[in-house]
């Protein structure tokens, strides 16, 4: 059995929140990059010019990639051997998002649902657990900006609409959403099990490197069918018009109740952030 302190776990949290806020994935980065050698409008080349001259900035610490410092969520692999002391697990994670986010001058972005108030320290995040096998933590963070989340979307199909039903609702949200999540986007696709569990599956899938395809060939050809379709859209880097509306299409798929389809459509923006740690 492995002892882990949680005022590790506290400290973890804490420079992963500000390092996903300033630091934009090398994965993210480099489709990017490729996406401004692909697009051909002469406009959505400049927007994407400008957005990457924007990660380079935040890198150097001048800010934080974008103002909206994303609601954090957290995913969390826990080994079956390992126990925690020095407190409750729940609050030293809470307490790792209070002090990155502090420390790191990144903006508070929770509030009361109804009076709007702020919260003013940018929790509760929204927590992930899963027990594997082994002596280690993974930790992943992975902050939300409200902007693209507003666009994602769970719909309930029927059995018979099957995969071109899949298909075609995906490409319609992002179709409704425009230039609002802020493209060239990342989609995360999940169907399985219940409303909840694949609105998890779809959020869970936009942690995949970028455009790493499924490791179900199937599935995979799926996934590059709806990139094809998305791109076709014309929306363009920031809904300015373009042939890279979306860097990748991420789908994960679970067995469902024989009488539901239920497919989320999680939509992150250019600014796909996720920072993880193994302790």
């Amino acid at each position: 059995m492995r002892v882990i302190d949680l005022s590790e776990v506290t400290e973890a949290i804490a420079k992963l929140c500000i390092d996903a806020n300033y630091n934009l994935p090398e994965d993210v980065y480099n489709a990017l990059k490729e996406a401004l050698e692909r697009e051909k409008s002469p406009v959505g080349k400049a927007v994407l010019q400008h957005i990457l001259e924007n990660a380079d900035l935040a890198r150097e610490g001048i800010a934080p990639i974008c103002q909206d410092c994303g609601l954090a969520v957290i995913f969390m692999e826990i080994g079956q051997d390992v126990r925690f002391t020095g407190g409750n697990l729940k609050d030293a994670i809470f307490e790792g998002v209070r002090k990155g986010y502090r420390e790191g001058y990144l903006r508070k972005s929770t509030c009361h649902p109804f009076t709007r108030a702020n919260i003013g320290d940018n929790t509760p995040p929204v927590i992930h657990y899963d027990i594997v096998p082994g002596d280690k933590v993974r930790i992943v963070v992975a902050p939300k900006g409200g902007g693209s989340e507003n666009m994602s979307q769970v719909v309930m199909l029927k059995p018979a609409d099957g995969v071109e039903g899949v298909i075609e609702t995906v490409v319609k949200r992002v179709d409704e959403a425009g230039g609002n999540p802020c493209p060239p986007i990342i989609v995360g696709v999940g169907v399985g099990g219940t409303f909840e569990r694949s609105a998890f599956l779809a959020k869970k899938a936009l942690l995949r490197p970028v455009g790493k395809p499924n490791p179900d060939v199937e599935i995979a050809r799926i996934e590059q069918e709806m990139l094809e379709r998305i791109n076709k859209l014309g929306i363009g880097p920031m809904g300015w018009g373009g042939t890279v509306t979306a860097l990748a299409v991420h789908f994960e798929m679970e067995p469902v109740h024989i009488a539901s389809l239920p497919c989320a459509i999680n939509i992150n923006c250019h600014v796909a952030r996720h920072k993880e740690i193994i302790l």
